[in-house]
């Protein structure tokens, strides 16, 4: 993308960090950087300013790192404050500055907002990020929204899931390309292939991912909102295929079975 720049640094066993450029000033912001070390080798490899924290959720291996991040800032007076970002959520290590639902902020020449998404985490939060006038867009959604998949309802409920997921990220523009916060795609796309076995887009990602090795895997990342809606079930739980497979007549009652039914996959 021409006004902006992001490096997709793997982390931990199966976990993405991501580094987001604005490519007209060179002001970046990190998203979850659980492992900050390589994140700020990332940064200098670049020549970039990075001077925001972009925290989804307060589990250890998204936010785990926010404090050691934060230390080497107070170390080093001539890098500027480091200014974090996050949900209400005194849990959220570092935070400077609490954000909720359509709340906005820049990142250089490029504006981002805010969706509240409840559910994997009660102050669960994605950033929608647009830049240019070419009207770019990336959405970084953390645990909520995986490459054909979703997170796990620890603290929330179907009806705040479905909000996120068909309320909130569907609505954005189909070119929004997907940064999620995790690698699942195999387990993912094999799960969505059980529940529609005659999706030929979803046959055909799965198979893209059996052939693939890690690596491969973590490329097909980004997705894009586009194809989340033709592929992730939890995306599609209007459809009468999915409603099917776990026997429910409403999108609710299904997003509520099918996550009952991953969980157990």
């Amino acid at each position: 993308m021409a006004s902006m720049t992001v490096t997709k640094i793997p982390a931990l066993k199966d976990n993405f960090m991501y580094l987001v450029v604005c490519n007209a000033t060179r002001q970046a912001a990190v998203v979850d950087p659980v492992e900050p070390a390589r994140v700020l080798e990332v940064a200098r490899e670049q020549g970039c300013r990075l001077n925001q924290l972009l925290t989804t959720h307060h589990h250890w291996d998204h936010a785990g790192g926010n404090e050691a991040l934060c230390e080497q800032y107070r170390q080093h007076a001539d890098w500027g404050q480091l200014t974090v970002y996050g949900g209400d959520d005194e849990r959220i290590p570092g935070l400077t500055n609490r954000v909720g639902q359509d709340d906005t902020f820049a990142i250089g020449q490029l504006r981002v907002r805010c969706l509240a998404t409840p559910c994997h985490t009660t102050s669960h939060v994605c950033y929608y990020v647009e830049g240019g006038d070419r009207g770019e867009r990336a959405v970084f959604t953390g645990d909520t929204l995986f490459l054909a998949g979703c997170g796990r309802f620890f603290e929330g409920t179907p009806a705040q899931m479905y909000d996120a997921l068909i309320g909130k990220l569907s609505a954005l523009p189909d070119d929004t390309r997907v940064y999620c916060g995790h690698e699942y795609a195999l387990q993912n796309l094999r799960f969505g292939h059980q529940v529609e076995p005659d999706n030929a887009d979803t046959r055909a990602l799965l198979e893209r991912a059996q052939a693939a090795d890690l690596e491969g895997r973590r490329a097909l990342v980004p997705s894009t909102i586009g194809q989340e809606k033709r592929i992730n079930v939890f995306m599609r739980v209007h459809q009468p295929a999915v409603q099917a497979y776990v026997g429910k007549g409403t999108p609710l009652e299904t997003m509520q079975a099918l996550r009952a039914a991953k969980d157990k996959f």
